[in-house]
């Protein structure tokens, strides 16, 4: 009889981040009046404690009869996503104080949402993969509308409700499709069917990679897949987009990761070119657009979409190295963008659903400190030595030239140089202006806390990558 050991141990850390999440709606329905503000704590607490286990019990044996993996691959991405959202917890507190929203059901989300990333992330079957994502994406459809009051967060819950329902759809009949090709929707399975059959000219199986590229794409922002982010982004509420940033997007590359690794090594050239063509797409409209935004939520939309397309970069080189590149490259990403958005907070005016570029003026007078933070992660995602990007794009870019794919990192490395405009823009605004308004209240230590942290992550990964990147190679190691 085959083994159906559901191998608990291995799943721990999402069984704690869910069951924490369930805790907070239950403490939230029995603890009626009062600052609730405890609750952010609770579910930090728990994102910790899945954090420690997955670090101290390294890899494992499959769990739920092989649909969910215990190897490098996933506890890599299992750690990366549950800093992150630890992170997004503590920049959330002094933002759900500001503007008055509710915490617990929003630390709730967060959870859920944490939790289909990591299944995800572990994902070793097709419906794994959805079921995970669904998870995650039916939890920030309600996040992005969370400001219910505010009209901007409303419409950028109903768009992303919308246009996620199409790529579900997408991504769904793209497995049934994937199944019919190769007779499994089990990953290690229908890889290797495909070395056996040879089944590079099967209609079923390039309908359902692309049908696949759809729904994938859509959660990354891939070009010509990320209409919905500029909108949903600025509208949303701000701790909500700056999880979303980062998360949403580790949790979809971790699968697409392992898809390339492991189910479509013996069609690798072709797919390697559909994902090239997709990633020069990407880096140049997210680049290009994000010139002309004058909203600094809106600005980082635009850059997130880029930043996709350059870990694409990395994926289309199919090889053990691209895939520890990005790996590292998130994790830098992580620091960066929520060390970014940490700022936006901090400064952003109670009610406002995004942010004029103009507030920054002279944000180097009035807050030195946030000045030096937003400063260190703009040049960092505009890839400046020292920095966690430059070393990130080092090894992304790196990995494109050794699968001899020179011309894809060529044009990377010129939609680089052209990304310095705008994120230098915002450097002028707050060191050579005039200061602009400012809000009224100071940021709280949490918030504090998460934009230390953060900047330290860049500086150490840009500094020291070694023992990182090293990390990044065995973990990746063991998934081929």
């Amino acid at each position: 009889m085959e083994n159906t050991s559901l191998n608990i141990a291995s799943t721990l850390s999402q069984l704690i981040v869910a069951a924490t999440g369930m805790l907070v709606m239950l403490a939230d329905a029995i603890v009626r009046r009062g600052n609730k503000a405890w609750l952010g704590w609770l579910a930090l607490l728990g994102l910790v404690a899945a954090l420690a286990w997955t670090a101290l019990r390294g890899l494992g044996a499959p769990a739920f009869d092989g649909m969910l993996a215990a190897d490098g691959l996933s506890a890599g991405f299992a750690l990366l996503l549950l800093g992150a959202a630890a992170l997004s917890v503590l920049l959330s507190m002094d933002y759900l104080r500001r503007e008055g929203l509710e915490p617990g059901p929003y630390y709730a989300l967060i959870l859920f949402a944490t939790t289909g990333a990591l299944i995800m992330a572990a994902a070793a079957d097709l419906i794994a993969v959805f079921i995970g994502l669904e998870v995650l994406s039916i939890s920030l459809y309600v996040l992005a509308a969370y400001a219910k009051g505010e009209a901007a967060s409303r419409e950028a819950g109903l768009k992303y409700l919308l246009l996620g329902a199409f790529a579900s759809a997408f991504l769904l009949y793209g497995i049934a499709l994937l199944y019919g090709a190769t007779g499994s929707t089990r990953l290690v399975a229908m890889g290797q069917a495909l070395r056996q059959a040879g089944a590079a000219a099967d209609p079923l199986l390039w309908g359902g990679v692309a049908l696949l590229a759809v729904g994938l794409g859509f959660k990354l922002a891939l070009v010509p897949f990320h209409g919905w982010a500029p909108d949903v982004y600025q509208g949303a509420p701000t701790s909500v987009t700056a999880y979303m940033s980062v998360v949403s997007k580790a949790g979809a590359f971790a699968a697409l990761v392992r898809l390339a690794l492991v189910v479509l090594g013996p069609v690798q050239p072709l797919v390697s070119t559909l994902l090239a063509i997709l990633a020069v797409l990407t880096v140049t409209v997210g680049n290009i657009v994000a010139l002309v935004q004058d909203d600094v939520k809106r600005l980082l939309a635009y850059s997130s979409i880029a930043q996709a397309g350059y870990v694409l970069v990395a994926v289309v080189a199919g090889s053990q190295l691209g895939a520890a590149a990005v790996l590292f490259y998130l994790a830098g990403y992580v620091f960066t963008n929520l060390g970014a958005f940490a700022v936006v907070v901090a400064w952003q005016k109670k009610g406002e659903a995004g942010m004029p570029s103009a507030n920054l003026a002279g944000l180097g007078f009035r807050r030195p400190w946030l000045a030096a933070g937003l400063t260190l992660c703009l040049l960092s995602l505009s890839g400046i030595p020292l920095t966690a990007g430059f070393v990130g794009k080092f090894y992304l870019f790196g990995a494109a030239v050794e699968a001899g794919w020179v011309w894809l990192a060529i044009v990377a490395v010129l939609n680089s140089v052209v990304s310095a405009f705008y994120y230098l823009h915002l450097v002028v605004l707050m060191y050579m202006r005039e200061p602009a308004a400012e809000p009224e209240g100071r940021p709280g230590w949490p918030l504090g806390v998460a934009l230390t942290l953060c900047v330290a992550g860049v500086l150490v990964l840009g500094v020291m990558p070694g023992p990182a990147l090293d990390w990044a190679r065995q973990a990746l190691a063991l998934v081929l």
